[in-house]
């Protein structure tokens, strides 16, 4: 723990604020890549990277063509609909993440100029010492200088739900895994229990969550089911209206007909072959699933994402907190001799206490319980804007929710 203090130029009671503003400008802001905004253009265009969508505008070109501007004015206001549609979906989902990232501006507790203050955390250096207590999110990878019963679920990083007991003590062995480095803590995860400090190693894109950010920018997105599955029938339906104006050409030519009238009278039938209707139907029904998930407090950025989840046939999942909400909900209380029944659900501070399937008022022995409990306790249990809020680990939260 000294020698990452000293390696560091740092100290127990923090860095200097001047200090801290030298080392901002070279570290950089404590924040992660922000992906390449999609611009609005991007976004339009990228609703007519659809074969079917193409060979509706080539219909109407030759429709257009043809003389027929009944069917083209049809042809050309459906895929006008459906892109548009599909576009007014997409960019109002970017808008809304970027809203979101806006609105998520976390700050953090540090020592600076030996005296506690508050921060944004992307204004947070390597050397800041941080304060870590119940319900925080780790603003940084951090080296633990002092732990008091901390505990820190990193299910975020590691996938293991159950919290990790932080201490101060060195290891030794440098090829430790991440959830056996005790005496670290990452960004991104949160601390369920106790409080403690920690000195700052690496901000940014050089934590272990940059890294992975990293290897998720290297990914390249795949096309959807449904995306391949529209493609190809667009490509089937294009060899076919390209085969029905083979055939009808060569039957009218052996028949002696006008090479022009049986070229034009061809490509007619091939516009016929092409469904005008499927890419806006197609369009609506993804657009009917955004808003069911929107109403779901889901947001989906592309259409087509909606149908991955119905093509989904296996789902792997770890335990509490994956498919549950993790919430924990105290049913019974032993006090003053007496077994009492608790309602209720989650941490909505609500119920009714019952002795043999009745409602009582509850006993001296259930309050002194309940107040011990929560006197115990280090969660916080809040409203904000009508909907509850809590920060600490699930039992602890239980407590307070019941008393």
């Amino acid at each position: 723990m000294d020698e990452v203090i000293a390696r560091l130029a740092t100290g127990f009671t923090g860095l200097a604020s001047t200090e801290a503003a030298q080392r901002l400008h070279v570290y950089g802001p404590n924040e992660l890549q922000a992906p390449t905004r999609v611009s609005a253009w991007h976004t339009f265009a990228a609703q007519f990277q659809n074969v079917l969508i193409l060979i509706l505008l080539g219909a109407t070109l030759v429709s257009g063509f043809l003389g027929h501007t009944l069917e083209a004015a049809v042809i050309t206001v459906i895929v006008l609909f459906a892109v548009l549609l599909g576009f007014i979906q997409e960019h109002r989902a970017g808008r809304a993440l970027e809203a979101l990232r806006k609105m998520a501006a976390p700050v953090a507790r540090v020592l600076r100029d030996a005296e506690e203050t508050v921060v944004p955390t992307r204004d947070l250096v390597p050397g800041d010492v941080v304060l870590l207590r119940t319900g925080d999110r780790v603003p940084a990878d951090a080296r633990v200088t002092q732990a008091v019963n901390l505990a820190v679920d990193e299910a975020a990083l590691t996938g293991e739900s159950a919290a990790v007991e932080k201490t101060v003590a060195r290891f030794d062995d440098a090829g430790l895994s991440l959830g056996d480095r005790k005496n670290m803590t990452y960004a991104g995860t949160l601390v369920a229990y106790g409080r403690g400090q920690a000195v700052i190693v690496s901000t940014g894109m050089s934590t272990e969550f940059g890294h992975v950010a990293r290897l998720v920018e290297t990914v390249e997105a795949s096309r959807t089911p449904l995306q391949e599955n529209l493609d190809r029938l667009g490509a089937t339906l294009g060899k076919a209206a390209l085969a029905v104006v083979a055939l009808v050409v060569a039957i009218g030519l052996a028949r002696g007909l006008p090479v022009i009238e049986m070229f034009m009278f061809g490509i007619a039938l091939s516009v016929a072959v092409v469904p005008e209707a499927l890419p806006a139907v197609v369009t609506i029904s993804l657009a009917i699933g955004v808003r069911r998930m929107v109403k779901r407090n889901a947001l989906v950025r592309r259409l087509p994402i909606v149908e991955t989840l119905g093509s989904t046939s296996v789902i792997c999942t770890d335990k509490t907190g994956t498919v549950t909400k993790n919430e924990m909900t105290v049913r019974q209380v032993l006090a003053d001799e007496h077994l009492f029944d608790l309602s209720g659900a989650g941490y909505d501070p609500t119920g009714r206490v019952l002795e043999a399937g009745h409602i009582v008022e509850p006993s001296p022995g259930v309050h002194a319980l309940l107040r011990a409990a929560v006197l115990a306790s280090d969660a916080r249990l809040a409203t904000r804007d009508g909907r509850w809020q809590v920060e600490g680990d699930p039992t602890e939260l239980d407590e307070a929710a019941i008393a």
